[in-house]
């Protein structure tokens, strides 16, 4: 009998988010077991039950569990937080800063109670907040705290690069760092279809046109469906940064991810490209950016920490659980 240590993930949220990532990694077949965890009753149950029985057809192992709870949760390898309200008529920011923050504090400090060797992926919104948030709260050290949000705007930026060059998309190769949302800052300089730089072939003025589209990526998509968000493309992104880790294939994408004096910045979460392997991030990469990408990337960084001050600020005398 094989003494290898079973592989596992933990996936804390139900929805489409965290159900669309759990099957993703099960399809991969990477682990043994995919913990699926929510607080409504039946639901991650049924979900693992149904993906469970397309294990012969699809042709994997990987076992998804469905619980209301977090005791399957034990000796999880990563764990990915997608829990957490979306805003809600009425509700101001920081309303919802205060509701997801509750859930966030609560769930890191579930998962780590059962999995002190875990690294964390930050999904919940307001992302850069979260992340901090389950940092501090997690004890880990910081190099096994991450946010997603870097592959997804890259993602759709390779996607509106392709559309309007009409090009394969497999031959885009695009860079976004920063925040998600509007402090996202595009890098031009690293991105290129062919091998091609991007800037030799479309103006700084289409550039900017579709830098302004990936931004509003997420609007979009919603604006469509009318209720609920994307999560075909984020559940991609959160997949490929847990296979990084699972696997310690020390691939390089870009990840909210502490920064130590990387691109001139300390004590910040910030979007970089980052090297992801078995301790989590294992090195911040710095890319060769122009003034203007710099310049940029310093005042994202400004506007996290105005950000994390606010949240610091909302949660003062917040009482939690114990």
């Amino acid at each position: 009998m094989s003494s290898r240590k079973p592989k596992k993930v933990t996936i804390v949220g139900a929805g489409k988010y965290g159900s669309t990532t759990a099957q993703r990694l099960a399809a991969q077949d990477i682990v043994d077991e995919v913990v699926l965890t929510d607080i409504v009753e039946g639901l991650p149950q049924g979900l693992a039950l149904d993906m469970n029985q397309s294990r012969p057809v699809e042709g994997y192992r990987t076992r998804v569990v469905g619980t209301n709870g977090y005791a399957e949760t034990a000796g999880s390898e990563v764990g990915i937080i997608t829990a957490g309200l979306a805003r809600r008529p009425g509700m101001s920011r920081m309303d919802l800063l205060a509701v997801n923050a509750r859930i966030v504090r609560t769930v890191t400090r579930e998962l780590v109670e059962r999995s002190p060797d875990i690294t964390l992926i930050v999904v919940t919104n307001p992302l850069d907040q979260m992340t901090v948030l389950a940092a501090q709260v997690s004890g880990l050290p910081k190099t096994r705290v991450m946010g997603q949000a870097g592959i997804l705007d890259s993602s759709r930026f390779a996607h509106f690069i392709a559309e309007r060059l009409g090009t394969d998309i497999l031959e885009v190769k695009a860079m976004t760092l920063g925040s998600h949302g509007e402090t996202m800052v595009p890098a031009p300089s690293q991105c290129s279809v062919g091998g091609v730089p991007l800037t030799d072939l479309l103006s700084a003025e289409e550039i900017d046109d579709l830098v302004e589209q990936t931004r509003n990526g997420g609007a979009e998509i919603v604006a469509f469906l009318k209720t609920g968000s994307a999560y075909f493309a984020p559940s991609s992104a959160a997949a490929i940064m847990a296979r990084s880790i699972l696997n310690d294939e020390s691939m390089v994408v870009p990840v909210c991810a502490w920064l130590s004096g990387e691109y001139g910045l300390s004590d910040v979460y910030l979007g970089v490209p980052a090297r992801l392997g078995a301790s989590g991030v294992e090195k911040i990469v710095e890319l060769d950016l122009t003034e203007s990408e710099r310049a940029g990337l310093h005042a994202a960084a400004a506007k996290v920490v105005e950000k994390v001050e606010e949240m610091e600020q909302i949660l003062e005398g917040v009482e939690y659980p114990a």
